[in-house]
């Protein structure tokens, strides 16, 4: 993470897992509220299949980003301690690739508990909730020593990270609850919007250095924030809108179809009691 791309990364994957979300959690609400099933993958068998998907995606970006923390040309390669220097190696590649295996573990036990009777299915949130504590509680300790904007800019980070970690373990015991699965959606945007925000900060591309003392940046970075999770709120309330609208609009044009299909079936048993009339 000691770079721009080391922030892109992540900050891609809370992005993407966000903005699918905030199209998921309406569409399934919006259609068990209905008691319809658009299609295949819409439907309940679909929806659980979906969940193993995910975990599948979420300890796949985990294990590229444990082993781009060790591998990179200038990271530890899996040696934590450096004996002829007498000093620990590179421990913030190591620390990073922590956060990158609770994430990982969160993926196996999202498979295990949607593929298997053996893992209860609240362990899913359990330790996806766990693993956004781990983040949180690692990045705390993360930025002891820099300067001023660099630490605040992570402490601002700690927001969505905890804020995603509540949200998941209120989901433990208040699975399906709406409120909060957006919530936490808005969180998960935030924090993917804010990794990438970071970058710009502190390894800006075009080489337009900030000034890390200037209190004035630490003012306007706070406001920043703020501005990024309003932007997060307002993907989520756009995309909901748009699904609801979408399907909406789906199912309204198949009822005509079923009611012509109902009226037809009515119509075919009236004239079979009017032929049995008769034959009687």
């Amino acid at each position: 993470m000691g770079n721009f791309k080391g922030h892109a990364l992540p900050g891609t994957f809370f992005l993407l897992f966000g903005l699918w979300w905030s199209v998921k959690y309406p569409l399934k609400y919006i259609l068990k509220k209905k008691n319809k099933n658009v299609c295949y993958i819409m439907s309940a068998k679909g929806f659980h299949q979906l969940e193993v998907a995910e975990g599948i995606v979420k300890a796949a970006f985990a294990l590229i980003g444990m082993v781009a923390e060790q591998f990179v040309p200038d990271g530890p390669h899996l040696k934590l301690y450096n004996y002829e220097e007498k000093q620990w190696n590179h421990l913030m590649n190591w620390q990073h690739g922590t956060m990158y295996l609770f994430y990982g573990m969160s993926g196996l036990v999202d498979i295990m508990a949607h593929t298997s009777s053996v893992v209860p299915l609240a362990m899913d949130r359990l330790m996806f909730s766990t693993a956004a504590f781990v983040e949180g509680f690692m990045f705390y300790y993360h930025v002891h020593g820099r300067l001023m904007l660099d630490v605040h800019v992570h402490q601002l980070l700690l927001v969505a990270i905890f804020g995603v970690a509540f949200c998941l373990f209120l989901e433990v015991f208040l699975r399906g609850n709406l409120g909060l699965e957006l919530l936490r959606t808005s969180f998960f945007i935030l924090q993917g919007t804010w990794f990438w925000q970071i970058g710009f900060i502190l390894y800006p591309p075009n080489g337009a250095e900030w000034n890390l003392l200037d209190s004035n940046n630490m003012m306007f970075v706070t406001m920043c924030f703020c501005w990024h999770f309003a932007f997060s709120i307002l993907v989520v309330a756009i995309s909901y809108s748009i699904v609801y609208w979408v399907t909406h609009s789906k199912l309204k044009k198949e009822q005509p179809v079923e009611l012509g299909l109902l009226k037809s079936t009515e119509q075919d048993r009236e004239s079979d009691e009017e032929l049995q009339d008769f034959w009687k």
